[in-house]
């Protein structure tokens, strides 16, 4: 089992990223998620469950949570790149493309040797940080449940 290294910290002016689960405000992150098209009406309960099973990159201004990206990994060879989020008033000044900066050189994804992502109109965005369209995309398969969020339960096994 590969355990965690101790929170990691990034500073930019009066920005600072926090690997930190403990520095997290679920609160703030939900408020943005629950409205985000990806994960509109997800239950907080849900979402803190997903949070504690990822490597989350808090954005912080201050003592204020503004953003959030959250990594799914092995920690070896895959990690899934999802929830990233900058609320509006703290767009167009880069902190959006210092935190994928910064989760790419995490000491522990650094070496990994696929990231994946999806999304729906930021391709020009994260093809700056080496991410491409795949390259083979009928070997990619998904299964999409219909239901949504709906009836998940957060005690629920695979």
């Amino acid at each position: 089992m590969t355990v965690l290294q101790e929170s990691v910290q990034w500073h930019r002016e009066t920005f600072h990223i926090d690997t930190d689960f403990g520095a997290l405000d679920l609160a703030a992150v939900h408020q943005f998620l629950s409205d985000a098209p990806w994960s509109r009406g997800m239950p907080i309960e849900i979402l803190e469950q997903a949070l504690r099973h990822s490597l989350c990159f808090s954005l912080f201004q201050g003592g204020r949570q503004i953003g959030v990206a959250r990594v799914i990994t092995d920690f070896v060879t895959y990690a899934y790149l999802c929830d990233v989020f900058v609320v509006a008033e703290f767009r167009a000044q880069g902190l959006g493309s210092w935190l994928i900066r910064c989760v790419l050189m995490h000491p522990q994804l650094e070496q990994l040797r696929r990231v994946a992502l999806l999304t729906v109109d930021a391709q020009g965005f994260y093809r700056r940080f080496g991410f491409e369209c795949l390259s083979q995309p009928q070997r990619y398969m998904e299964r999409i449940q219909a239901h949504g969020f709906e009836g998940l339960a957060v005690e629920r096994a695979f």
